[in-house]
């Protein structure tokens, strides 16, 4: 489980608090507090970044079938950090902000409008403590490394789980701890029956 440090903060548009967790590297992002439950003498929280959610594509060719390139997403920390600055720029454009946070990349700033066929269906692999997307909103694309980037926002808010801890310390549950799947079904329901 990585760690965060409480904090009490507001939301901008309600009173929704918000946490900072960490990842294994120590980078922070900041989410709000969407839902929380209580079970066997735990309190278990539903947790969703404020800032956009950001997902960078690119096309693998497989020696076998080059014609049908494969599309993946960018995770490796080498391959982001080359092409970082990049990406930020061509965000910039759009008045988005990127940044390296925690567990995944983020963008600030108002997207630009949802049209159809800037929808990119796509199946995503679960990452630690996330529930992957299958609809992405192509925001814009470059080329860096002699390589064509896709840069997106998930349609479907990326949501993390963890358990809240003495002096408002939050763990986030990892993917293969077996608590994961009831635990998010749980706090899914409870909310849903709270809207």
């Amino acid at each position: 489980m990585s760690s965060s440090q409480f904090s009490s903060e507001s939301g901008p548009y309600d009173d929704s608090e918000i946490v900072t967790i960490y990842d294994e590297e120590g980078r922070s992002l900041d989410c709000y507090v969407e839902n929380e439950i209580e079970y066997d003498g735990k309190n278990y929280v539903l947790l969703m970044p404020t800032d956009l959610a950001i997902v960078i594509l690119t096309e693998e060719t497989n020696t076998e079938d080059e014609e049908y390139p494969e599309t993946i997403m960018v995770e490796d920390s080498d391959e982001i950090e080359a092409i970082f600055d990049d990406a930020k720029a061509v965000l910039g454009e759009l008045n988005l902000y990127l940044k390296r946070t925690g567990f995944i990349l983020s963008a600030s700033g108002e997207l630009p409008p949802l049209e159809e066929n800037n929808i990119i269906s796509l199946e995503i692999e679960e990452h630690i403590s996330e529930i992957e997307p299958e609809e992405l909103q192509f925001l814009a694309s470059f080329y860096c490394l002699e390589q064509k980037y896709n840069i997106c926002t998930p349609l479907t808010p990326i949501l993390f789980v963890g358990e809240r801890k003495k002096l408002g310390k939050i763990e986030v549950f990892q993917a293969e701890e077996e608590e994961l799947s009831w635990i998010l079904e749980e706090l899914l329901f409870e909310e849903y029956e709270d809207n």
